[in-house]
């Protein structure tokens, strides 16, 4: 079986971890980008290797243009073609009212859930699209329930960039369908993973799981699963629309 090839930016813990490590048992070789967390991106790299994949270690931060440049610089070192890209990178803050907000917290959040997604989508479309010589492939992008929900009293920011994330799949999505690319989304709502405890808030899933129709917090794995289904050919007719992966809410 020729494997398919595919990026996972944040990968080192969480959503983008659990989607590496399956997209290796389903046949892909990874790409695994990390900013400083490079004992986790080791630990997915060695899964990755178990399921029978190839896992290459990529260190940069995202929300710098000059070292997207050179993510991938060192993605074309080491293959020779893309097939998928897992948009992951994010990060959330402290919990803050918008009139509590400094400047230099927005241009960090909007840098890396924002921006750094999009010139990464970008770099991933010279690609894959058939119309630069490309073959096509897929990219899906990690919003969240935020989105919708807006965040208030929590991170507004973060919520604005993940909508910013929502439009981007439309957009793109209209872009480059006939290039053979599709651009989907998914939003996931209250999951486990340490981007709570990042934000001070280690506890913050449990605590509101009552909130959830179903009544509990979900998992990255259940997302890495929506994930590689999107990425899959059983997705084939299906682009630009971003799926709830939230127990319902």
């Amino acid at each position: 079986m020729t494997r398919k090839t595919l990026i996972v930016t944040g990968a080192s813990t969480g959503i983008g971890a659990a989607a590496a490590r399956l997209a290796a048992q389903n046949g892909y070789d990874v790409a695994i980008g990390y900013r400083t967390d490079q004992k986790g991106a080791s630990e997915v790299a060695k899964d990755v290797e178990a399921a029978g994949g190839r896992a290459v270690l990529i260190q940069a931060d995202l929300s710098d243009p000059d070292q997207i440049e050179r993510f991938f610089a060192e993605f074309d070192a080491h293959f020779d073609h893309l097939d998928g890209l897992v948009n992951n990178a994010g990060v959330v803050d402290v919990a803050a009212r918008v009139d509590q907000m400094a400047p230099d917290r927005l241009r960090r959040m909007l840098d890396t859930n924002l921006m750094g997604p999009i010139l990464v989508a970008g770099q991933a479309v010279r690609r894959m699209s058939t119309a630069k010589g490309g073959k096509g492939g897929a990219i899906v992008n990690i919003s969240s329930a935020a989105a919708r929900l807006g965040a208030g009293a929590l991170y507004v920011d973060y919520a604005a960039a993940k909508a910013g994330i929502d439009i981007l799949t439309k957009g793109l999505s209209d872009e480059v369908a006939a290039e053979g690319i599709r651009v989907v989304g998914i939003r996931p709502g209250l999951i486990e993973t340490p981007i709570h405890g990042k934000g001070g808030d280690p506890d913050r899933a449990q605590r509101l799981a009552g909130m959830v129709p179903m009544k509990r917090t979900g998992s990255a794995e259940e997302v890495a699963e929506a994930v590689l289904w999107l990425l899959s050919d059983k997705a084939s007719y299906v682009t630009g629309t971003t799926l709830d992966v939230s127990g319902g809410r």
